[in-house]
């Protein structure tokens, strides 16, 4: 990935602390601020200044000294880098209880996603409605991504069926992929796949816990 107006490489490293920055800045943004210090955003970001600095470097901003970051530059500047100036559509396939969260949730259209279409494979939830959206079937999933230009999927099925969900999505022509459910899931080379498991992350908060507690008797 390179950032617009220059040639440097952007580390993933890096595009995984962006929308952290993105974030920050929003909020700045939306209190008024104009101007924002290293110091400030890193802070906001949860990063150290000398992180902070660095990563903004890949993307040719470094800032007035003296004056700092331009809030509203930034945010656009990250937004580019991010691929947000375009609105992506996307597909949730798995309408139970966190289906139908992520389905009502307002957060998708504030940072530049659009959910285009929910797709289940029971047919009792076929048909219904969830957060303004006729639930469509799994079978009709290659038709949804071609008519609604769906080019992100988001997998909330358990992890039983969420391969097979995931090859339907590439066979689609879905090129990103965000799965919610616990198992790694194979891909093409031409595909990104984010996965969320909040099981593991609950299990590392307790290995750090007991870590603590351990050099603390």
């Amino acid at each position: 990935m390179t950032h617009q107006g220059g040639p440097r490489s952007v580390p993933a490293t890096t595009v995984a602390r962006l929308p952290g920055y993105l974030h920050a800045l929003r909020t700045l943004g939306a209190q008024g601020v104009v101007t924002t210090s290293s110091d400030e955003l890193a802070h906001l970001a949860g990063v150290t200044p000398a992180q902070l600095r660095k990563d903004l470097s890949y993307l040719g901003s470094h800032g007035r000294r003296g004056v700092g970051y331009d809030v509203a530059h930034l945010s656009e500047q990250i937004g580019v880098v991010l691929g947000l100036a375009v609105r992506r559509g996307v597909v949730i396939v798995g309408v139970g209880n966190l289906g139908h969260a992520l389905a009502n949730y307002s957060g998708f259209a504030e940072r530049g996603f659009v959910v285009e279409a929910l797709v289940d494979a029971d047919a009792a939830v076929v048909g219904t409605t969830v957060g303004g959206l006729v639930v469509e079937p799994l079978s009709e999933l290659a038709r949804v991504v071609a008519e609604r230009g769906v080019s992100i999927g988001v997998i909330a099925t358990p992890a039983g069926p969420a391969q097979d969900v995931c090859d339907a999505l590439v066979a689609a022509g879905v090129v990103g992929i965000l799965t919610f459910a616990p198992r790694a899931l194979r891909v093409p080379e031409h595909v990104d796949v984010r996965a969320v498991d909040v099981a593991s992350e609950l299990q590392i908060l307790a290995f750090h816990d007991a870590r603590r507690s351990a050099e603390g008797a």
